[in-house]
Formats: structure tokens, sequence, C-alpha cells
């Protein structure tokens, strides 16, 4: 059974050492097949260079609860224990993390790694997002999430189909954006082959610039599938999220509550309106990113808490303006939603003790999170 959505002081902070240290010393992936890229005009070859559990079992059989217990146990993470993350994206400073270096599913956080890849795409090429494509052949035997009920030959624009994705976490729209893209891009390379694999490829190409040494995608839309098994970590969807967040594009998609979307099938144009499957939006400045849910990868959410910039004189009269942005990544929760909103309160307090004391990291090969603009 396949289970998915549908809808501080100078010194260490809890986790930061562990996370640098096993960063380290553990050999990870290097993204999987890093793919050709689109050209070479950068060397880097990304496409944007280039035009165990423990609990009571309560006596359900007398309480008659065998069905609400069985998808309880659904819902839980094959793994024994859940793994976090939590950085300031601006400074990179590590605040809290615990197991942030374990591989595991994610679930439907690959999908941001989806997102940027087309979002990217779309760029280098200069193709509007309100440019029609044809959902492909394969969602007909993809399974899961489909809440805009997309058929092979229908036709949906890019813009709906990333809105559909990323809040919806909408499989087959994911699904087609991958095949679109792909398609593009063999044909820009003069190749033939498969347009989901060469997209896999791309993402699995931006990870590894992104230094996501223990991640590797296998699809799209993150279904944990025998013919291909995706996993990353904490750490390295952090990464993903910090890059994700500084397009301005990708963060106005994940901070929509709902959106009015359409698609054609047929002559006949359906409406639909997709609704975030992101709770927390609005609480504690939370404002993105993702969520997450398969049997294998348990509850996972990926998200932004952004605060007002620090605003401050300089003496010269110039003014600096400082960008607060939290990124927390929980995988494998119980209560992904509650996990967070403590972990978010958490770390901004961290935060700002560590800016109290000075801003200081005695160690920042340990104590901070880097993560390269590829835009430059």
């Amino acid at each position: 059974m396949r289970i998915e959505e549908f809808s501080v002081s100078a010194g260490s902070y809890p986790g930061a050492g562990l996370v640098a240290r096993e960063m380290g010393d553990r050999e990870g992936v290097r993204g999987g097949d890093r793919g050709l890229g689109l050209s070479a005009v950068a060397s880097r070859g990304y496409i944007i260079g280039e035009t165990r559990v423990l609990f009571v079992v309560p006596n359900f059989l007398s309480a008659g609860l065998i069905p609400a217990f069985l998808l309880f146990l659904g819902t839980m993470s094959s793994f024994s224990k859940e793994s976090y993350l939590v950085v300031e994206a601006n400074s990179g400073r590590i605040l809290l993390a615990a197991g942030a270096m374990d591989k595991r599913p994610v679930a439907s956080l690959t999908k941001v790694a989806t997102a940027m890849v087309a979002l990217d795409w779309a760029k280098a090429t200069r193709t509007d997002l309100g440019a029609e494509m044809v959902v492909p052949p394969s969602v007909a035997s993809l399974g899961g999430s489909n809440p805009m009920g997309l058929f092979p030959g229908d036709r949906i624009s890019l813009r709906n189909a990333l809105y559909s994705a990323i809040m919806g976490s909408d499989n087959s729209a994911a699904q087609s954006l991958a095949h679109h893209v792909g398609y593009n891009i063999l044909v820009a390379r003069g190749q033939a082959g498969d347009p989901v694999k060469a997209f896999v490829a791309e993402m699995n190409t931006l990870a590894g610039e992104l230094g996501m040494r223990r991640t590797r995608f296998a699809n799209p839309h993150g279904l944990y599938v025998s013919r291909g098994r995706g996993y990353s970590t904490a750490t390295d969807m952090a990464r993903l999220c910090i890059y994700a967040m500084r397009d301005p594009g990708f963060a106005f998609f994940v901070k929509q509550k709902s959106r009015d979307l359409s698609f054609r099938h047929g002559e006949t144009t359906k409406a639909f309106k997709v609704q975030n499957t992101n709770r927390l939006l609005g609480q504690e400045n939370i404002n993105g990113i993702k969520t997450g849910l398969t049997r294998l990868a348990g509850q996972c959410l990926a998200t932004s808490s952004e605060l007002r910039p620090v605003v401050e004189k300089l003496p010269d009269g110039a003014t600096r303006l400082t960008p607060r942005l939290l990124i927390c990544v929980v995988l494998g929760s119980q209560d992904r939603f509650g996990r967070t909103l403590g972990l978010v309160k958490q770390g901004w307090a961290l935060y700002d003790q560590w800016v109290a004391a000075g801003a200081v990291m005695s160690n920042p090969g340990r104590e901070r999170l880097v993560v390269p603009n590829l835009r430059r």
C-alpha cells in the first residue's frame, strides 16, 4: 500500500558540531548520475549555466479500532527516528540538528528539486511559464496523488503544473513537468532517450553542484518505488531549500495558501482550486516550503520562516540590510507540524542569542552550512 499526500554564544549550538563532523567524516554519494548539463558555457554542467519506534499497543481488538491503528502504522516511517536540521539561511549558521546526515527517503520534498530544475530551465531558455505542455502517457500508470485528475493528452501550462506540484503535491503534474522539460533538454543536446530520465539526471546534477553529497534523486515526484529509490538527508535538503528560496518565483509559489488553476481536457477547460498542503503557512512567520508523506519516508516537512531584515546605519552613512530566513527540515516525524513549530521557535531564539553574542563562529567548518550561488 502506498500512502502519500493529496491535496548561543560563539560556541557550538546543539547538533552543529555533529553535523559538521558527519559531513567531514562520511564518504557520500555525489548526487547520483550527474548528467551532461546543457552546454560548455560553464564547467559545472548544470542547465543554469547555459542558454526502531517504541509505543504502547492498546487493546484495539476490544475497542474495534483496528482500521484506525492500521492507518496509524501506515503513516509511520520505517526508520527508527526522525532527522532534522535548522539553519539560518543568510549566515549559514547551523542552530539545531539530529541525524541530519542520515540517508532516508524524503517523499514529496523531492518536488523542490523538480520545481527548481524546471524554473532554471525556463530561465535559461527564456521559456514563458504560461506556455502549455501535453500531459504524457506515463501519468496513467504513475499512481498516487493526482488531485486535478490529469489524463494523458491534457494540456496545462508550466505555471499551473508548478503550482499543483508544489502546493498540492501533485505527482502527475511533477511527472508532466519532467517529461516536457526533459524532452526539450534532449532536443537541445541533439540526443534521444527517456525525457524523464534526462530530467532526473539534471536534478542530480543540481544536487551535486549544491554539495548534496548524500543525495540521489530517482524520479521527479518522490514516490519510493522498486525500480527507483531515491534518498537524501536533512542537511542536503536544507541546502536545496536555501537555493530554492533565493528564487523569487519559487518563493512566491510556496507561500500561496490556495490557487485557482485550469487545464484543457480535449475541447473542455477544467477549473481546479489547489490548496497548499502546508498548514503552517502564516504561523511563526512561516512562508513555505513543502510537505512530504509516504509509508517509508514518514511525515516530512521543509519549512521557511522569514523575519524582517535587520537595518543598520554604517559609519559612512550607508545602510546595511541583513536578511533573516530560517530553514527547518524534518524527516520521518510522527508529528511534522508540531515538531516544526517547536524547532522554528527554538531556532529563532538560538539565532538571537548568537547575534547578541557577536555572531561569531569559532569553527565555521563545523557550524556553517555553505550553499553556492549557481546564478553568479
